[in-house]
């Protein structure tokens, strides 16, 4: 029996999604104030484009003025989660976990290490090796390289041991919004999506059914 229940909200807006976790969020704590356990949830979704920026994010990691995005049809907006700028967008797997880590008895550092985790072992069902970049989150290809570049973006916000926000995997994700920003902060790495590394044809469906799959077997 999965420890979490699983809704996956299809293509809906950051702003629309954002109330659904928040709300999760907070019935969540408000269980834990009372001391029982509240429903742990997992979102997946896909966003219209979307940057957004973490609570440490530097404002000059956007490249471009911030009236020219409503030109180009990109929301943008200031998050209380960690980490700086990244981009959500179609063919992307966002995930927002909204966990209660005690109920699972680990911390926030596992937390993070288990996302990541649970990212490398789907990317090895195609054959692919994530891995960690030292002093960043998220996973990476050939991260200590010249060729390192990042496949899946983590921020997350706690608060009593309770998670919201989460991580962006790009599956067969437009990589040419990233050009627009410094992915996470980075000026001399690239981003990646499943679809440009194994060049052939996904089933986007099936891969949320792989990660869902694969998180579930971690969180217990």
């Amino acid at each position: 029996m999965e420890m979490f229940s699983f809704q996956d909200l299809g293509r809906i807006t950051y702003e629309e999604a954002l109330h659904i976790q928040t709300n999760a969020f907070e019935s969540l704590l408000l269980a834990k104030s009372k001391g029982y356990a509240g429903e742990n949830k997992l979102f997946f979704c896909e966003h219209n484009p979307v940057f957004t920026i973490g609570k440490s994010g530097l404002a000059s990691n956007l490249l471009v003025a911030e009236n020219q995005l409503k030109e180009k049809g990109i929301s943008f907006y200031h998050t209380n989660r960690g980490g700086d700028i990244t981009y959500h967008g179609p063919g992307q797997i966002t995930g927002y976990p909204v966990l209660d880590l005690e109920q699972f008895r680990i911390g926030l550092k596992q937390y993070i290490d288990l996302l990541e985790e649970g990212i490398i072992r789907f990317l090895s069902l195609y054959d692919l090796k994530g891995e960690r970049l030292k002093g960043a989150t998220g996973v990476w290809l050939e991260p200590d390289t010249s060729r390192a570049r990042k496949i899946c973006a983590i921020g997350v916000k706690s608060s009593r041991f309770v998670t919201m926000h989460g991580f962006a995997l790009n599956i067969q994700t437009d990589l040419s919004y990233f050009s627009l920003i410094n992915p996470c902060g980075f000026t001399d790495k690239g981003v990646t999506s499943l679809a440009k590394e194994i060049n052939c044809e996904i089933d986007f469906e099936e891969t949320k059914v792989q990660l869902h799959t694969v998180l579930a077997e971690l969180f217990k």
